[in-house]
């Protein structure tokens, strides 16, 4: 099981990472759709999409509208994009109407269910996350493998059991231990906590994203701190790719 982290900032692209975006190319299984979404086109290997959105914010959903050409050009059949109803509202009544966007993507746009069946019999579910204006995480389970991306959240314990034992889990860990004050005030993750998820739910592998653009650098996180608590830690890099 492949997956290629499109982009792993937060907020807005800097010249290291674009915003968030993941993408399962054998199954045509997207994660959110920030400014990297521009890239789906290089990976695309089946005719039919699942986008699943946490939520709303531009950094999540802005390369929605990078996509009109793709469809257009018939290089897809279908694009469903999943979501909380009243996200899915919001993008449509503003992102996509007339006067920013006019010419619009066939998208299907499909409330959140409880359960989704995605490609290769896999399941996958979502959880509200604690985060301004709301957000969700979602996990799959396959018969042999599983996944959970959890980003734009406080609090990485509040879903312990959501993510207990999944074999890969993409976590957001936007700050450093020594802005835990920001974190807190944004609704952001920083390095301890989620290390700490990562080895009190007995995770695989844990990969960190959704990094503050602000820092560039080569450890924006604290990465060392991280490894001590949860030695099989990562921190995520535009178009990584990892297997699981």
């Amino acid at each position: 099981m492949r997956i290629v982290l499109l982009g792993t900032g937060g907020y807005h692209p800097n010249e290291r990472r674009h915003t968030a975006c993941l993408m399962l190319p054998e199954l045509g299984i997207i994660f959110d759709a920030g400014t990297s979404f521009f890239r789906v086109p290089d990976f695309l290997q089946t005719r039919d999409l699942q986008i699943f959105l946490t939520h709303a914010h531009l950094d999540h959903i802005a390369g929605l509208s990078f996509f009109l050409v793709p469809m257009l050009t018939d290089q897809v059949d279908s694009v469903k994009v999943y979501g909380e109803a009243a996200k899915l509202t919001a993008i449509q009544t503003h992102l996509f109407c007339e006067e920013i966007f006019p010419v619009l993507p066939d998208y299907e746009y499909i409330p959140l269910p409880k359960t989704v069946n995605v490609p290769g019999e896999g399941i996958l579910r979502h959880l509200k996350l604690e985060h301004p204006g709301g957000s969700v995480g979602y996990r799959i389970d396959w018969p042999e493998h599983s996944l959970a991306y959890i980003t734009d959240t406080a609090n990485p314990e509040q879903h312990l059991d959501f993510v207990q034992g999944v074999d890969l889990l993409i976590h957001e860990c936007y700050f450093p231990d020594d802005m835990a004050e920001w974190a807190e005030k944004t609704g952001h993750s920083h390095t301890t906590p989620v290390a700490e998820l990562a080895r009190d739910s007995q995770v695989g592998k844990l990969v960190l994203t959704h990094i503050d653009p602000q820092r560039s650098g080569d450890d924006p996180i604290g990465i060392q701190v991280a490894q001590k608590i949860f030695p099989n830690t990562t921190l995520g890099e535009d178009l990584m790719e990892l297997e699981f």
